[in-house]
């Protein structure tokens, strides 16, 4: 048994103040503070001073990093996202598709069912985060609101093609985004929704009607907030009068400063609150790479000043998750909690994993990031292993 001592610890929804968290075989087994517990015999203290426990940040929309994409056919692609994840607090993520050639898409889906159904966190090549499933992003978009997925790869949306895709993924598609105003979109919806897949309206100019009705069926979140969406208007709201005033829809947004003005982040974290907001970072291959040329699916973008652009469009982000938590904080005024809410439970509950993710709490995996009280990483922990 490993004893984690801290100044505080997040769990999230709680703080605890000099804190003391147990971790046996990979699993916590207790949260709790120095002054009312004392240590079990023969367990390994390590004492973090002043430092912060948190839940392990988890991202449910992300391409790639270190010069890598998720749908690289190349056996280092996965494992260097991995690692660059890790360095940054991300202890799970959802390796996310582009639109491309169905046969593409196909393709990748298989790679990354091997990634997820292999992969042990470590590998033996390092601290490791860990894909959890893929999120669909495409090709079940609005040509209207592409943004750069490519027009010619774009499909109709029809159940029989949603279960090749959830064949050739093995089940393990957690997350799709789809524009709710296509033909068949609704019957997808539903589709998707009977094998247990998070359908997030994104990426569409839906009218109020059309999203609404995609609620009906079963879709839940919304992607990348404001993003690839039809603007808001005072007459004809569209999707995002749904996604900004219904509580039962999460959704998710970029915090990078560029993809949304502080100002709405601001109204955003006020319309939705800290249990019904998400922080991803839709970041491509260039995150933590010098600015250049880079891929995204099989299209290049150009990174310049921490823009990703492909055609003049913005196209994802360098964006890492530790950063969208301090981004958060300033541009939106959040605590540290609520903060850390937006990047672990509540993601977790969007794909489905809140009982062994997103927390700290007895019987939860050890997926634990410590912060400094500049709230930066000083260690991630996975399954316990990394201390």
């Amino acid at each position: 048994m490993i004893a984690l001592t801290a100044a505080a610890l997040f769990t999230p929804t709680e703080r605890i103040a000099d804190a003391m968290l147990l971790i046996e075989d990979g699993t916590i087994a207790e949260v709790t503070s120095r002054g009312s517990r004392t240590l079990p015999n023969h367990v390994r203290v390590v004492d973090l001073g002043d430092d912060i426990l948190a839940p392990g940040l988890i991202d449910i929309h992300i391409h790639g990093g270190g010069g890598r994409d998720v749908m690289e056919a190349t056996p280092e692609a996965l494992p260097t996202v991995e690692k660059l994840l890790a360095a940054h607090g991300v202890t799970s993520y959802y390796p996310t598709t582009v639109s491309a050639p169905l046969d593409d898409i196909l393709s990748s889906l298989d790679r990354l069912a091997n990634a997820i159904e292999s992969c042990t966190g470590t590998n033996g090549s390092g601290l490791r985060a860990r894909p959890l499933g893929i999120h669909l992003e495409g090709p079940f978009l609005s040509h209207a609101r592409r943004g750069v997925h490519p027009p010619e790869s774009l499909l109709k949306p029809n159940a029989a093609l949603f279960d090749r895709l959830w064949q050739a993924s093995r089940g393990h598609i957690k997350v799709m985004t789809i524009a709710p105003e296509l033909d068949q979109a609704q019957e997808t919806i539903a589709e998707a929704v009977k094998k247990g897949v998070c359908v997030s309206l994104g990426h569409s100019d839906a009218p109020l009607g059309a999203a609404r009705a995609a609620m009906a069926v079963g879709a839940r979140h919304a992607t990348h907030t404001f993003n690839a969406m039809r603007p808001l208007d005072h007459r004809d709201p569209g999707i995002l009068g749904l996604v900004l005033t219904n509580s039962d829809l999460t959704a998710d947004i970029i915090v990078d400063g560029i993809h949304v003005d502080p100002s709405v982040v601001e109204l955003f974290m006020k319309l939705k609150g800290p249990d019904k907001a998400v922080l991803i970072t839709d970041a491509t291959s260039a995150t933590g790479m010098p600015d250049g040329h880079y891929r995204l699916g099989s299209f290049e973008l150009e990174v310049k000043d921490g823009r990703c652009l492909t055609g003049g469009k913005l196209a994802g982000s360098v964006l890492t998750m530790d950063q969208a938590v301090r981004n958060v904080m300033k541009f939106a005024g959040l605590e540290l909690g609520e903060a850390l809410r937006t990047a672990t439970l509540n993601p977790a509950k969007v794909v489905g994993i809140a009982s062994q993710r997103g927390k700290l709490a007895p019987g939860a995996r050890a997926d634990i990031v410590v912060l400094d009280s500049s709230y930066r990483v000083i260690r991630t922990v996975i399954g316990g292993a990394g201390i």
